[in-house]
């Protein structure tokens, strides 16, 4: 009996870990009905195409500021195909890249959902929109603290206006959240009117 209660003891913490995980990724799964009589109805496709601008943010699980960036976006549709040219500045002064290929995909019953590829991004990216918001998730490496670590986001986007979107993105490691990214997404004359942003100094 001493052994067991040692035993427990020792494990407590871990398995009180595995008890919570399934809590904390049910907490982002959201049905998507819920979004299908908003409105501006989300059309990926037409939002994004040509010029965007964003300001974004990252915070801890703790809600602590750690990252500011702000992105310069070219959109390109080609048929069923978005190609998303994404220039980032943070306030560190670290500069990146990203390029998206973004697919439309329409079943037999005219349901509209989206695949994505990028370099950082391991394997498909995939999503769906209902109403005025789309559901995006993936897995993704990035660099913290000289480490390529790779970590899960559950990217939503909520459109607010014609020229304004905002997007909330939960990242998790192993099913833990561990923070969350907010941008503000601005396009047509409302991006005009800014941008395009400065990348070359913070």
């Amino acid at each position: 009996m001493i052994f067991i209660k040692k035993t427990f003891a020792k494990y407590k913490t871990l398995i009180i870990m595995f008890l919570f995980i399934p809590f904390l990724t049910g907490c982002f799964q959201t049905n998507m009905k819920q979004f299908e009589k908003n409105t501006p109805q989300l059309d990926l496709f037409n939002f994004f195409k040509g010029d965007t601008i964003a300001y974004g943010i990252f915070e801890d699980r703790f809600g602590n500021l750690k990252r500011q960036f702000r992105v310069n976006i070219k959109g390109e549709v080609n048929n069923q195909l978005l190609i998303l040219d994404e220039d980032f500045l943070y306030d560190d002064g670290e500069k990146a890249k990203r390029i998206w290929n973004i697919k439309k995909i329409t079943d037999e019953n005219k349901n509209i959902s989206y695949v994505g590829e990028a370099d950082d991004v391991e394997g498909i990216a995939s999503g769906s929109i209902s109403g005025n918001a789309l559901n995006w998730s993936y897995d993704i490496f990035l660099n913290i603290k000289g480490s390529n670590i790779k970590v899960h986001f559950n990217d939503w986007i909520y459109q607010q206006s014609d020229n304004v979107a905002i997007n909330r993105a939960y990242v998790s490691k192993f099913g833990i959240n561990i923070g969350s990214v907010t941008l503000v997404f601005l396009r047509g004359k409302t991006a005009e009117s800014i941008g395009p942003l400065n990348l070359k100094n913070w």
